[in-house]
């Protein structure tokens, strides 16, 4: 995906490999963090975007437990999935 030069990534992330694979191929990191001190649950910036995506394609019983044992198999069922979706978005706004 040539056009995608912005990437949002969790504080977790080994951030030594990410930044160099980053700089490399001229990508923006923007690491989210928890502020310090926070107790709880707390929202934090584009993390949404990516909890919904997971909320999306469990809505497919195939994806919801990992049934495939081949890995290409359980990425096509993803697209089939994720192609769905936008199918019904495009058809119902």
């Amino acid at each position: 995906w040539p056009w995608v030069k912005h990437l949002f990534a969790d504080g977790a992330y080994d951030r030594l490999q990410l930044m160099d694979k980053a700089t490399y191929l001229n990508f923006i990191v923007e690491i989210i963090r928890r502020r310090d001190g926070a107790k709880g649950f707390e929202v934090l910036p584009r993390r949404w975007v990516v909890e919904r995506t997971f909320g999306w394609m469990t809505r497919w019983r195939r994806l919801v437990r990992d049934y495939e044992r081949r890995v290409d198999v359980s990425q096509a069922m993803i697209f089939v999935a994720m192609g769905a979706n936008l199918m019904r978005r495009n058809a119902h706004p």
